[in-house]
């Protein structure tokens, strides 16, 4: 095999029988019986993590994409082996799919140590897939590239453009108020998710795939094109090429998840304005490889960092715009003075080299604003402290009703998830639109496993009334698709005995985003004596996994992730 890469194919990670020839000979025997030639098994592996699934309807077009992928490895001289791991499906998890990344970052993780590879393509799209992912090869650390579902193409309704998922929250929303009928709302639901891909606006999903542009796990241009574009395919084809280039390299994703590449992260999710599950997720990638994410500092890159990036749900705009605009590499170049050019990415040039390269067409300015024109001049996420989030807590400002962003109000709390689903849309309840609706445990420590519980609807006679916002606070999620003035990840949680836990109706909780505050205007003795009468929560019995993640979760500051998962 002139020419071809090297590694250590078939005999990498033996099997041990205490005899390493027979553990050899006898796996070769085995791969034989798959059909292989002496040639495909005397060359090197690149193992494929394969995420299709009946209940992960964004990775339905995952078995072209393998192919694809298969032709760019056996193009360079390699031999591809598809793997599967556990998928997760936004939509089809319950109580919720953050609570399972973990244990597909673990799986992702061993299957990659224990079976004999010598560089994998990591392919994932749906909001979790790609962390788990990111983290699962950070902690392997052999040669490793992302390739992303790419996100779905636009439906019609009545002459309008519609997207999943800002566009489905936006109709229900309606619904929910009166202004259409459940004819309408069935037509809707039908037109908002018409193929493949992950969701047409800048959610979690396809604020993750830009991230992983960014840090320099894919390569460039991966993160927008869109999931039916033939464009989609030939990128698959160049990861597994890729893939097979990186045998031998050492370039490994802890040499390439590093501060420095962090920091660009950061500032790309602050210029898109995108999922606050973002910083959650990359909060726990960056801590796979030993480094944490300082909540303060990511206050000060906020500050500096333009929001560039006009999509839903802060703009008019969906992926597929930002494809034909430009993509990352366009929203780079405008970012460009505020980057550090030292990261490596996988591609093998530095950041600096591929900001040096010229943009194949011109940049599409209705959806990436120059940085003198920017959508906002600040970043669109921000983090607040106080007394009610001694550890920070996460708001996306640039998709909320900035009259709230400087807001006092009295409580209306919640104290679970079921007890919002009683009594939120109950006509007695006590509520005004100046109130602060609080949800509690809905945390990581939470039997509902931290959900994107923290968009509470509007109780149903403010939204008959007109009301489109409010002040909402939880140690929950949110989609990335959703809006509104929300207050999340708060740390600590309330099942964990954190101040959220003392809130009670009435009290006045006061927020300034301006001076990245948050507080419960409560005086310490009162909340002394409410946590001295606090009854523990009933520990129920739990077994398997669930057993294991109530155990060692993390709290969202250090990205929801194990105890026993950082790096040694």
């Amino acid at each position: 095999m002139t020419g071809s890469p090297k590694g250590r194919g078939i005999a990498g990670r033996p099997t041990n029988y205490g005899d390493p020839e027979f553990a050899a000979y006898l796996r070769r025997s085995f791969a034989k019986s798959q059909g292989y030639s002496d040639d495909a098994l005397g060359r090197p592996i690149v193992g494929i993590a394969y995420t299709p699934s009946g209940f992960n309807n964004c990775h339905r077009h995952f078995p072209e994409l393998l192919e694809a992928v298969k032709r760019g490895v056996l193009l360079a001289g390699a031999l591809p082996v598809e793997f599967p791991t556990i998928s997760l499906g936004e939509v089809f998890t319950s109580p919720t799919s953050l609570k399972f990344r973990n244990l597909m970052a673990l799986d992702t993780e061993e299957m990659i140590r224990a079976q004999p590879m010598d560089a994998v393509v990591l392919m994932g799209g749906c909001d979790k897939t790609v962390p788990a992912q990111l983290m699962g090869a950070v902690s392997a650390d052999i040669p490793a590239i992302q390739l992303v579902a790419g996100p779905m193409s636009t439906g019609r309704h009545r002459g309008e453009r519609l997207g999943a998922c800002t566009d489905c929250r936006r109709f229900w929303a309606k619904y929910r108020a009166g202004e259409i009928d459940a004819e309408e709302i069935g037509a809707v639901e039908g037109r908002l998710a018409t193929t493949a891909g992950t969701c047409a606006v800048m959610g979690t999903a396809s604020t993750m795939a830009c991230l992983a542009e960014t840090l320099g796990m894919s390569l460039p241009g991966c993160a927008a094109i869109p999931a039916v574009h033939a464009d989609r395919l030939r990128m698959a084809e160049a990861t597994g090429k890729r893939a097979v280039e990186l045998i031998g390299t050492g370039l490994t994703p802890s040499k390439i998840v590093t501060p420095a590449a962090v920091r660009n992260a950061l500032r790309m999710l602050l210029a898109l304005s995108g999922s606050t599950n973002a910083l959650l997720h990359l909060t726990a990638i960056a801590r796979r490889a030993g480094i944490r994410i300082d909540l303060q500092e990511f206050n000060r890159l906020s500050e500096e960092t333009p929001v560039l990036v006009d999509l839903k749900p802060v703009g008019p705009h969906y992926m597929e715009d930002l494809f034909h605009a430009g993509g990352i590499p366009a929203v780079l170049k405008e970012l460009a003075p505020l980057l550090e050019r030292e990261a490596l990415t996988v591609s093998g040039r530095t950041m600096g080299e591929l900001l040096d390269r010229p943009l194949a067409d011109p940049v599409g300015r209705d959806v990436i604003r120059s940085r003198t024109e920017p959508v906002s001049p600040v970043g669109g996420l921000v983090t607040v402290f106080g007394s009610l989030a001694p550890g920070g807590a996460v708001v996306k400002r640039a998709a909320a009703d900035p009259r709230l962003m400087e807001h006092e109000g009295r409580a209306v709390v919640f104290s679970s998830l079921a007890d919002l689903a009683a009594r939120i849309d109950d006509p007695a309840l006590e509520v005004t639109a100046d109130d602060v609706l609080v949800l509690q445990n809905a945390g990581p420590r939470s039997d509902s496993g931290m959900p994107e519980a923290g968009y509470l609807p509007i109780p149903k006679k403010l939204a008959q009334a007109g009301v489109k916002d409010m002040l909402r606070i939880s140690d929950a999620r949110m989609s990335g698709t959703a809006y509104g003035a929300i207050v999340l990840h708060v740390t600590p949680e309330a099942a964990v005995g954190g101040p959220l836990s003392l809130v009670r109706n009435g009290d006045r909780i006061r927020i300034s985003v301006a001076a990245r505050s948050l507080d419960l205007l409560v005086p310490p003795e009162e909340l002394a004596r409410r946590a001295a009468q606090a009854e523990a929560a009933a520990d129920r019995r739990r077994r398997g996994y669930d057993w294991l993640y109530n155990s060692h979760v993390l709290q969202a500051d250090e990205g929801a992730d194990f105890d026993f998962c950082g790096k040694e």
